[in-house]
Order: C-alpha cells, then sequence, then structure tokens
C-alpha cells in the first residue's frame, strides 16, 4: 500500500431519503447543580436576602442606639449593652450569603456550611427574643423615670419602644426563616449529595 493512498479523503454520498445525523445538536444544557428541588432553589435565594436585609437593619438600629444617647439617660438600654444588634447582624448576614451561594452551587460543603450558619441564626434571634423581653421589661421607663420634661420623655420613650418592637419582629422573622431551611434542608438527607452535587 502505498503511503500516499493511505491518507486520501473519502466522499461518502448518501441518497436523498438516508438522512445524516446532526453532530452539532449533541451539546447538552446542564441544569445548575442543586441539592434541592428546583421549587426551593427560588425561595431559598429569596431567603438568603431576606436574611441579609434582616441583618441590615437590626445592625442600623444598634446604631440608632449609640445616637440616642443623651443626658436624661442614665446609662445605655439593655438590648445595647448586651450587643445583640451587632453580633446578630453579623450571624444573619453570613447565614443569608450561605444560602445565596449554595443556590448558585450546591455542593456538599455549602449544604453543611449553611445549616451551620443557619442553626447559629436560629440560636441568635432566641436569644434576641429573650434579650428584647428582658429589654421591655428593664427598660419600659427608661426615659420617664429620670427625665422631668413630659413632653421629651413620652416622644424617646415611644421611639425607643418602637425600635425594641421591630427588633422583636425582625427577630422573630429570623427564626422562622432559619428554621425553615433547616427543617426543609433535612429531608433531603437521605439522597447521595454526590448525584446532586
Amino acid at each position: 500500500m502505498d503511503s500516499n493512498t493511505a491518507h486520501s479523503p473519502v466522499f461518502m454520498v448518501f441518497p436523498p431519503e438516508v438522512t445524516v445525523p446532526e453532530f452539532h445538536r449533541t451539546a447538552t444544557v446542564h441544569e445548575p447543580t442543586m441539592p434541592f428541588p428546583k421549587l426551593l432553589t427560588t425561595k431559598i435565594k429569596i431567603s438568603g436576602t431576606i436574611q441579609i436585609l434582616l441583618g441590615l437593619m437590626n445592625f442600623s438600629f444598634g446604631v440608632i442606639f449609640v445616637f440616642t444617647f443623651v443626658n436624661p439617660f442614665p446609662r445605655f438600654p439593655f438590648i445595647f449593652v448586651t450587643g445583640y444588634p451587632f453580633w446578630s447582624s453579623i450571624l444573619f448576614i453570613n447565614s443569608g450569603a450561605c444560602l445565596i451561594a449554595l443556590e448558585r452551587k450546591g455542593t456538599e460543603t455549602l449544604v453543611k456550611m449553611s445549616r451551620t450558619m443557619n442553626c447559629f441564626s436560629v440560636l441568635a434571634a432566641a436569644f434576641g427574643i429573650i434579650f428584647l423581653a428582658f429589654g421591655f421589661i428593664l427598660d419600659q421607663n427608661y426615659l420617664c423615670g429620670y427625665s422631668g420634661e413630659v413632653s421629651q420623655c413620652q416622644a424617646v420613650n415611644i421611639l425607643f419602644l418602637g425600635i425594641l418592637s421591630m427588633l422583636m419582629a425582625f427577630s422573630i422573622l429570623e427564626l422562622l426563616i432559619a428554621m425553615s431551611f433547616s427543617i426543609f434542608s433535612r429531608h433531603f438527607d437521605c439522597c447521595d449529595c454526590e448525584e446532586w452535587c
């Protein structure tokens, strides 16, 4: 056999009734890997975003407590002394960021990290609810007990109780979101993560 004939191209001619398979359609579309059903992926992203917003709002109310410290106040409010608005906001933002990262790329490590951060968020929200309940009891007449001016007392006391009420609502909402993710993610423990991830 001659070396020139070994590398000569071969042309195939097909009759009109035979179709040529289309090789350019062999590329498959890959869905994003996620250890949860598609219905839950958008809910996970929304929950993570809400957790980040709750953390930012908790931090903002903590900053407001810093600027409301004026002369008639004998001390900082109990909730500010515990530092709850600051350390809870760090945990809430981290757990929300883990959920958003989990929605984008679902790996076994991210699932475990999201569960851990949400467990910490559940604990932080539970402690926050307890601290806020004590804050309502201890600081009920926070300014009115020390200030002789009734007009200033009422205005600042209403603002103070409103901030405590908002912090309580944020803590309850964070508790529900973090607990719901922790509960729903336990249902997928039976599945092998390697087939999803």
